[in-house]
């Protein structure tokens, strides 16, 4: 059985593009598909493929990097998870866009169950560094949502609605923990004196949870071709708007705004009335129209609506564990 391996670490890589060769070379040899995204900070990737290839994987990695938090999920056998295998070089596996951050002073991880305790103090602020299309399928309730629409915007919401000298402890989640990592080094530098980070994110969360225990509420999104994922780590309700990114619902697609590969009611608006959004409809018809033809093939067209992000992470439509 296919199956998907997310993972990220902060780690010094002298030489990128020797990594990127010896990464490309293994995968393909291993028949896998996804992402890894490769900078000078680390490693960030999704990848899937049969448990036996990405055994191998692991092991390469763990060899490469040192040892790395994997997160294991199933995938449907008709979902390929990805439709090709990339090695990216890129300045940050998760962009921030906040200069010379010392990623070894980073948030305290902590467990499942110091975690509800968190959730439970009225004294923490809990943040979920997620963006708004993935916080809008699901989140714990007692998160604030930072209404980013790019994880570079966070920076500037901290600035705009927290204070070091009021807000005492901060708790910060994510989808895989990378975002909340980078996210926690960021407001250890601002100044905030008690920064903690669920350990492994949502999706380790939801892996070590017990099902009586579980504040997570709603499904998770994930940046492969399973859109989201239950409480279960299971695949999910959802599909995926190809203009906007924004997870779609039955009742979405129900809508008179929702157009396959076109639009959706998260994104349309009056403004396609105007020359310029007229003529990006007429594109994203004509390439809704190439993989429609491509499908009767029994081809894949280059450029679905997954291959346009990619891993765990991330994220500013950056792939990866996120």
């Amino acid at each position: 059985m296919r199956r998907v391996l997310a993972f990220y670490k902060f780690v010094a890589v002298s030489d990128p593009l020797e990594v990127q060769r010896d990464l490309l070379l293994l995968g393909e040899k291993l028949g896998v598909k996804g992402t890894i995204l490769l900078a000078s900070e680390g490693v960030n990737g999704t990848i899937v493929g049969e448990l036996e290839a990405l055994q191998q994987m692991q092991q390469a990695l763990g060899q490469r990097f040192g040892e790395l938090p994997f997160k294991w999920s199933e995938l449907n056998a008709e979902n390929l998870g990805f439709y090709r295998y990339k090695v990216k070089i890129k300045p940050e596996i998760v962009t921030l866009g906040v200069p010379d951050l010392d990623m070894q002073q980073t948030g305290e991880h902590v467990s499942v169950e110091r975690w509800h305790q968190l959730l439970d103090d009225p004294d923490v602020v809990v943040i979920d560094t997620r963006n708004t299309y993935e916080i809008d399928i699901g989140t714990f309730p007692q998160a604030v949502n930072p209404n980013t629409t790019n994880f570079r915007d966070f920076p500037q919401w901290v600035a705009e609605h927290l204070d070091p000298q009021t807000n005492k402890q901060v708790a910060m989640f994510c989808t895989g923990g990378i975002r909340c990592e980078k996210a926690s080094a960021y407001m250890q530098q601002a100044g905030f004196d008690k920064v903690y980070q669920l350990d492994g994110g949502v999706l380790r969360y939801l892996e070590q949870v017990e099902v009586q225990e579980n504040r997570w509420q709603g499904e998770c999104f994930v940046f492969d071709q399973r859109v989201s994922v239950t409480a279960a780590l299971e695949q999910g309700h959802f599909q995926q708007c190809f203009a906007c990114r924004h997870p779609v619902s039955d009742e979405d697609m129900a809508s008179e705004f929702y157009e396959q590969g076109v639009s959706c009611p998260h994104c349309y608006s009056d403004e396609a009335l105007t020359p310029e959004s007229a003529a990006r409809l007429a594109s994203l018809r004509e390439r809704q129209r190439q993989v429609e033809l491509a499908e009767q093939r029994g081809a894949v067209h280059i450029g679905q609506p997954q291959e346009q992000h990619a891993p765990m992470i991330s994220d500013s439509q950056s792939s990866g564990s996120r």
